[in-house]
Parts: structure tokens; C-alpha cells; sequence
């Protein structure tokens, strides 16, 4: 069952996301399995920030103000919008998703650019400079290196490999613990990237059924991800089954076959 239809809007910002994507992905492969200052964010020692995800996104948006200077820019670095206007268009950066795996050496990291108009995400180019993948999508198919993709058509949720996706603070550990214990008795398999735009483009790919968080979740490490998963057949909704925006109540993005089974298992009670 797929949530979109043919006639979305085809975002005529496209090439600039895709371009900005991997021009400031480049930047982040310059830097990898080198000698990193590691800084630590509000959330404590497993939230961290490197000089490269600064000069990741001081790219991208170096790039997309040259070709768009009066759109809205998001980004989780520095003093950037934090959140998604619901009017206009705004571009939505995660310079590196997946930084503690970056800062480790694991290739599991990506560079995120998504374009939201009207609060929606119209188009999303998410690169892994690491693993050499390019996803994207506009109003079109959703495409990895060129090639159409697809999500999972497994309808068993007993089968069903689902990925949670949460912060590091102590209230979203609390969390991911329940998700983990209703993953493991009542779908597949759990998987954990530790990078939720990877997580997202591997079930528009087929290789997730599933992701879930409980919590709402930055719109720098959703948007892009969402888009693409949808373009490629999937739903993607929040944890009482409306349609998923920026600034939702938790998400739930899968394949789409069993849908209604996980928002079952993770709507919260009362």
C-alpha cells in the first residue's frame, strides 16, 4: 500500500539537493578515519559534534543560499532554523547523520537534504560518501544510484526486520527499551544503524520493513528519509496513524503492508 500518489508535486530544487548533498558529503569523506576533535553536545558524551559537521553543512548551505538565497534553511548545527515552517520552502540539512559512527570509523553515516514545501518534504538527496550510494527523490520514483527502488513486499509482521530510531538522552533510552522488548516479541528482527536517514532509505530499498520511534525526532534526521521511502511505495505515519509531518508525535515508516499492526504495537495508551 503506498501513501502517495502519482501526481505529487515534483520539486524543481532537485539537482541543487543532490548537488549540495554530495558536495558537502566530499567534504565529510575528506575527513574520515582521521585524527577528530570530538566535542560533546547538551545531550552528554554520546551526542556529539565534530569541526566536520560544521564544514559539512557551512557547504551545503553555502551552496543552496548561491542558487535559492530566499528559501528558509534547517540545519543542526550552529544557529540554523531549527524546525520546519509551515509556510514557504524550506531546505532541511543534516550534514552528518550518524556522527558517533563517523567519529568510530563506521561507514553507516550520511549527508541529508531534503526540501519541504509547506511543511511537506517535496525532494531528498541522501548521500554516503562512505558506501559510495546516492539516494534521491523528487516527484518521481525514488532512485539509489540511478536505479529504481523499491520497499520490502513482506507482509508478515513476524518477519518484519524494523529499525528503532532515537536520541541518546536518558527519557529516549527509557523509550527505545519498550520498542526493543514490542520488536522482539511481536515482529522479525531488530536492527540498529545508528543513523536514521539510513535507516529510512534502507526500507525505501527493501532492506528494512520497518523503522519506529516512540519520540518526535529532529526534522533534519526525518525528512529526507520520509520523502524517499514514500516515493518508493512505503506510508509513513505517526505513532496514532496520521500522516507524518515535521514536528509530529513520534514516526512509523515502513513498507507498508502491516502498517496498521505497528502503529497497533506502538501507539501509546490513554
Amino acid at each position: 500500500m503506498s501513501e502517495d500518489t502519482a501526481d505529487a508535486p515534483v520539486d524543481d530544487r532537485l539537482e541543487t539537493a543532490v548537488a549540495a548533498a554530495e558536495l558537502g558529503g566530499r567534504v565529510a569523506l575528506d575527513s574520515f578515519r582521521s585524527d577528530l576533535a570530538v566535542e560533546a553536545k547538551a545531550g552528554g558524551p554520546m551526542d556529539a559534534v565534530t569541526a566536520v559537521d560544521r564544514a559539512v553543512q557551512e557547504r551545503v548551505f553555502e551552496h543552496v543560499d548561491g542558487e535559492y538565497p530566499d528559501d528558509a534553511v534547517v540545519g543542526e548545527e550552529d544557529d540554523a532554523l531549527k524546525s520546519v515552517p509551515d509556510r514557504g520552502v524550506a531546505w532541511v540539512v543534516d550534514p552528518i547523520d550518524g556522527t558517533n559512527n563517523y567519529v568510530a570509523g563506521n561507514r553507516v553515516w550520511m549527508t541529508s537534504v531534503a526540501v519541504c514545501r509547506d511543511g511537506e518534504p517535496v525532494a531528498a538527496a541522501n548521500y554516503a560518501p562512505a558506501t559510495g550510494d546516492l539516494y534521491v527523490a523528487g516527484g518521481g520514483r525514488t532512485r539509489r544510484n540511478d536505479d529504481p527502488a523499491a520497499v520490502s513486499e513482506e507482509t508478515d509482521p513476524e518477519s518484519f526486520l524494523v529499525n528503532p530510531i532515537f536520541g541518546v538522552s536518558r527519557a529516549h533510552r527509557r523509550e527505545l527499551s519498550a520498542v526493543v522488548d514490542t520488536v522482539l516479541a511481536t515482529f522479525g528482527d531488530l536492527r540498529r544503524f545508528g543513523c536514521a536517514q539510513a535507516a529510512l532509505s534502507g526500507v525505501a530499498t527493501g532492506e528494512l520493513e520497518a523503522t519506529v520511534s516512540t519520540v518526535e525526532l529532529n526534522d533534519w534526521d526525518t525528512a529526507a528519509g520520509v520523502h524517499l521511502l514514500r516515493r518508493a511505495g512505503g506510508t509513513a505515519t505517526d505513532v496514532h496513524g496520521d500522516r507524518w509531518r515535521p514536528g509530529s508525535e513520534g514516526l512509523i515508516a515502513s513498507n507498508g503492508e502491516a502498517h496498521d499492526a505497528l502503529v497497533g504495537a506502538f501507539e501509546p495508551v490513554g
